[in-house]
């Protein structure tokens, strides 16, 4: 008869979460989510399989989370006002707690761009090309742009995000603000 878990799921998954988005997947080893999770490494490895299916669920949990800022942007209606109400959602929590800094998929997406891990790679792919479709449909709102126009600007705005991420790591939020509001001089 297997044993009944004694912890909860979804609160091991958001710890371990955390510890990766700190540390990165690399750097984050067995020893540290034990501690962090507060459950064995039998735990981990019943529950998850091993430290990949853990940080897999932990991209799952992330996304749940960014998901409601993405729902907000797509449900919005003011083109190009959206877009960057957006970006200043995407980093609003970035400042609130001084350990977490960036966005966790930006920094998966850095870690893994040189890795063949197709697992990772479609979950990055599939977040990155849901948002520059949202990006362009945004942008398709000013009827002045071509077709070009709004590529062009897309693929800006999917860079800059990458680059709103990492500056999220280390720059201050007066910083930010500018890096914003100066993205957005041109669009």
């Amino acid at each position: 008869m297997a044993r009944k878990k004694e912890y909860n799921e979804h609160e091991v998954v958001e710890k371990a979460m955390h510890l990766f988005w700190r540390n990165g997947y690399e750097t984050t080893s067995m020893q540290m989510l034990e501690k962090e999770m507060g459950i064995n490494k039998f735990s981990i490895y019943s529950s998850f399989g091993n430290k990949h299916g853990l940080f897999l669920e932990s991209l799952k949990s992330y996304k749940k989370k960014v998901n409601l800022i993405l729902e907000k942007f797509k449900n919005a209606d003011n083109g190009v006002e959206d877009i960057k109400q957006f970006f200043y959602d995407s980093i609003s929590s970035n400042f609130k707690k001084n350990s977490e800094k960036g966005c966790f998929l930006t920094n998966t997406y850095n870690e893994f761009s040189d890795n063949e891990d197709e697992l990772i790679r479609e979950h990055m792919n599939s977040f990155m090309d849901n948002l520059k479709l949202l990006f362009i449909e945004k942008l398709q709102k000013d009827d002045t742009r071509d077709e070009a126009t709004v590529i062009k600007q897309a693929n800006y705005l999917l860079l800059a995000k990458h680059g709103l991420a990492a500056a999220a790591r280390v720059n201050s939020p007066k910083e930010i603000e500018d890096y914003i509001e100066m993205t957005f001089v041109n669009i």
